[in-house]
């Protein structure tokens, strides 16, 4: 079973982007499998109005300076972007990258992203039906983009939700995180997998994602069948200690 490692670089707290632009070439030097970022636009937490940069203009740069490793965001407001706006610059970042971007997203859930940008906040359940018509018009969109994506682009579908979000995990997604602790992700594994025999599909081929939870309960996660770790680092300095520690178990563990 192959673990990869990816690092959330949070955009947040960094007033000069180039700090940024480091830990990337940082992370990817270290031997990180993926570098993702978020998608909001205020810090969340520390000093709520801090410095803070846009998820997808910083991915098409992350594109051109990277060469090896994946990248993505860890997630995407699914409320945020037309949906088919947001497909096509996916596989505008996909050709950049030479085949390397996984198409993170979930349905929202930081207000103040939403009333400071003019989008509806709602309600859980219209964020919800919100996400399950984007994925639709996601999937058409990126079938009749000329030229076609360089590779089927991995969905990463963020959230626990048991009814509504599992199931749109068994339905549209490459991979899950969960956001879920050791015994949450072993219950919400065999929901999913009923999920997926609702919709017709084998979802063991699904990987299963999680935040890193430490050298000392990492394999537990694997035999439970998550096999991505993501440790968050935070600005403005980008400390990688941890990352290099959750590098060395992946190492240790081949």
């Amino acid at each position: 079973m192959t673990v990869k490692i990816g690092v959330q670089l949070q955009p947040q707290h960094a007033p000069d982007y180039q700090l940024i632009r480091d830990a990337v070439l940082r992370s990817e030097d270290a031997g990180v499998d993926i570098v993702f970022n978020w998608d909001h636009f205020y810090p969340l937490y520390g000093d709520l109005d801090g410095a803070h940069f846009e998820c997808w203009t910083m991915l098409g740069a992350w594109a051109e300076q990277t060469s090896n490793v994946e990248i993505g965001a860890l997630v995407t407001g699914g409320g945020y972007r037309n949906p088919d706006l947001l497909a096509d610059m996916a596989r505008t970042v996909d050709h950049i990258s030479g085949g390397r971007l996984i198409l993170g997203i979930g349905a929202g859930w930081n207000e103040k992203d939403y009333d400071n940008f003019g989008y509806e906040f709602g309600t859980a359940g219209s964020r919800l039906a919100l996400l399950k018509e984007s994925l639709a018009r996601i999937r058409h969109r990126l079938d009749v983009g000329n030229p076609a994506p360089t590779r089927d682009i991995p969905i990463l579908i963020g959230g626990g939700g048991e009814k509504k979000t599992l199931k749109m995990v068994a339905e549209y997604a490459h991979i899950w995180h969960s956001f879920a602790d050791l015994e949450a992700l072993k219950r919400k594994s065999e929901i999913l997998a009923e999920h997926g025999t609702t919709v017709g599909r084998d979802v063991s081929g699904i990987t299963r994602s999680v935040s890193w939870p430490g050298a000392d309960t990492a394999a537990d996660f694997v035999d439970a069948g998550a096999t991505l770790f993501t440790v968050g680092v935070n600005g403005p300095d980008y400390d990688l200690a941890e990352l290099g520690q959750a590098i060395a178990w992946r190492d240790s563990h081949k």
